[in-house]
């Protein structure tokens, strides 16, 4: 099995997920993605880095696709985004990698900096 790198460390994921994710709910900015444990069951609500694309949103996987919100995601095959005060309803989960998302991307959006290491992005239809 070929090694997956890891773009942020993940303990710093577990000081985000304690710490600062609260606050970036909390303080209404960020787009928060509302998706259902696949063990729990429990609903979690975690800020992310959204973009609007053709027909969808697409996200930056800044601690890779074996996160656990991605994890969720890719299991209950659906999601909820509440952005720009609203909410919308996602499905179709898939990973997509540097070219496609790159090329589904607005012209205006950064690209995640090199030093990063990110290579993988989710990509979610918006439901009809």
């Amino acid at each position: 099995m070929e090694a997956i790198p890891m773009p942020m460390p993940i303990w710093w994921g577990h000081v985000n997920k304690r710490v600062f994710n609260p606050r970036a709910i909390a303080g209404g900015k960020w787009p928060v993605l509302i998706h259902v444990g696949r063990v729990s069951g429990a609903t979690h609500h975690t800020p992310l880095d959204a973009h609007p694309v053709e027909g969808g949103y697409l996200f930056v996987l800044v601690y890779g696709s074996r996160s656990d919100w991605v994890r969720n995601v890719l299991a209950a095959d659906q999601a909820r985004l509440r952005v720009g005060g609203k909410e919308v309803r996602l499905t179709a989960p898939r990973l997509v990698g540097t070219d496609e998302a790159f090329q589904a991307l607005p012209p205006e959006v950064s690209r995640p900096p090199k030093v990063l290491r990110i290579t993988e992005f989710l990509r979610m239809d918006l439901t009809t």
